[in-house]
This record gives C-alpha cells, structure tokens and sequence, in this order.
C-alpha cells in the first residue's frame, strides 16, 4: 500500500510553490530535466539532470547518489543547482524503493543490484554525445556516499574522482542496534525481511542541526517516515562491514568531508579511509561541530564552507 504523505504539506517543493523551471531560471537559467530509465534488470528509476545555462559549455559530469530514505527531488536538489551554476553537468537517479523509483519504500534488499542500477544509469550518461571526453566525478551523501565506493571497487577506473559526504562506510554505533537485537533481527529477517519494525529513531532529527531546516525536510512528501526494514538494516550492516574491510583497495581520487558531531555515520571511519586508501590524490575534511546533513541541516554559513571545499577540489580537477 502506497504511504500517505504528511497531511500538513503545502509547498510544491522545498523552495516553495514557485513552479520549477522558473526556480531554475531564477538560479542563474540552469537548464534541468527528469525522467525515468529501466535499469538492466528491468526497474524503473526516476533520474534528474541539472546542467549549466546554454552559455556555459560543462567543465565535468557529477553522478551523484542520495542517502537513506531520501530522494533527489527535495531538499537534495541545492548540490546540484549550485554545481551547475558553476559548470558541471550533474545527474542523479532515486535509488530502488526511494523517491519516484519503482520498489516498495526504503526497502534495500541487495545493494550490490543497485549499484549496477546506478553503474549501468551513469555510464549512459557518460555516453552521451553532448559530453566528449569530460571528467566525470562520483558524488554520494551518507548510504549514496558508500554505495559510490562500491562503484569504484566495481569499477576501478569508470571515474575520475568522488566526492564521499558523511559516506556510511559504518553505521554509527550510537544509532546502530544492540545486541542481541541484530542476531534476533537476523533470524526475524529469514522470513519477514520487508516488516518495519528496527527500533531506530528518525535519522532526520539526528542529521539536520538547524530547526527550521527541520521543518522544510519533514515537508518532504517522498520521505520515508516508518522504520527502517529488517531486510535493509541488515543488508546495510553487511555492506558497512564489507567496504570498512576493503578501505585499503580503493584507489580512485577523492574528497571525504565529515561532521565531528556525526552521530549516524561514523567519522573515524572516514579517518580511516583516508589513512588506508591506496589513493595517490586523496582529502579529507572534518567540520568541527557540525552534524551528518553537511548540505543541508547545518547554517547556511557552514553549508557555504563545505560547498566551497567541494568546488575547490572540483577546480583543482577540471579545466575552466
């Protein structure tokens, strides 16, 4: 059964209600497109595209990757417009069971089948014409941030680089379940693995830092609200396990960026990424203070400072 949105929504989008191609106009006449692909296996994916104005030729691709329970089409979007009006062309696509993608609601049965959905999407992408031969970037928040090192891992030279936000490479312990609820859950999970029932607390309350951006991203229709699924969480700690042991494989250039005051994902495992990597060109940013939602949940002054680092690295990547 399809969930119900909040009843208490009134904007169209997190902006609000101006229609979106004005919105786009407003922000510098970026161009932006959606629609849906079919993956390989047949699932039908909403994809976004945010391009730079006609008068600016794209210095690079970014193929970006949301987190858990989110979507691209709210709150989200803000990267992607701010990238665009800075030259890079960014697509991003509502992983299986988020946002407009076909699935039953955060329900993540095989993360190694999404991430050839998102391959076999970004590599489209990348063959398209108006696109010779520019560098193109892997971009992943928090669940997307570990689902990009998996591309990687799965294809160690499709990318130029990847910029990991808050990457979910371990769940925090703070908001992981205790034993013996995972054992139990495990054995729960042979035979109900879709039932919401893992006693966690809205990670939205946990990852936004500024209360009125609480309020925009509770206005989200297509966010998930129940709790998390038993087959999810569980797929989730069996991913988290497998890439915090292969740290020392990955080799594609990258920026990690990391909130000291991150409770759901851990930033000593970035630390640890940063350290292990066999990475010749590799960056890491901790924020003292700030919390998981770097792009978003934090002042807009902090938002700022981390967009910054990011285009900052882009820069010193890209050609002008």
């Amino acid at each position: 059964m399809k969930e119900q949105g909040n009843p208490q929504i009134n904007n169209l989008h997190c902006w609000g209600d101006i229609p979106e191609e004005d919105y786009y106009k407003l922000q510098g006449g970026i161009k932006a497109s959606k629609s849906f692909y079919t993956s390989p296996r047949g699932l039908k994916l909403f994809t976004r595209s945010w391009l730079p104005s006609s008068s600016t030729p794209p210095r690079g691709l970014i193929c970006m990757v949301h987190g858990y329970g989110n979507d691209i089409s709210w709150t989200f979007q803000a990267t992607p417009i701010f990238l665009a009006q800075k030259g890079f062309a960014c697509f991003a696509l509502d992983l299986e069971g988020h946002g407009q993608s076909q699935g039953l609601r955060a329900f993540v049965p095989n993360v190694d089948s999404v991430v050839q959905d998102c391959l076999s999407f970004f590599n489209f992408v990348k063959q398209d014409p108006r696109f010779p031969g520019l560098p193109s970037f892997l971009y992943g928040e928090s669940m997307g941030g570990a689902i990009c090192l998996l591309i990687h891992l799965a294809n160690p030279k499709g990318f130029d680089g990847a910029i990991l936000v808050a990457p979910m490479c371990k769940i925090s312990d703070i908001v992981r379940p205790k034993w013996p609820i995972p054992e139990v859950l495990s054995f729960v999970a042979k035979f109900l693995p879709t039932l919401p029932i893992v006693p966690t607390a809205d990670l939205m309350y946990k990852s936004v830092k500024v209360d009125k951006k609480k309020i925009v991203a509770e206005k989200n229709p297509m966010r998930y609200r129940g709790k998390p699924r038993l087959g999810t969480v569980l797929e989730l700690l069996r991913v988290t396990d497998y890439l915090s042991q292969r740290l020392s494989e990955v080799s594609i250039s990258f920026i990690v960026l990391h909130g000291s005051a991150d409770v759901v994902t851990d930033p000593n495992v970035s630390r640890a990424l940063y350290e292990e990597a066999k990475s010749k060109d590799k960056t890491i940013k901790i924020y003292d203070g700030m919390m998981h939602s770097l792009l978003f949940g934090e002042t807009d002054e902090n938002v700022g400072i981390v967009r910054n680092d990011i285009l900052s690295w882009l820069n010193d990547r890209c050609s002008e």
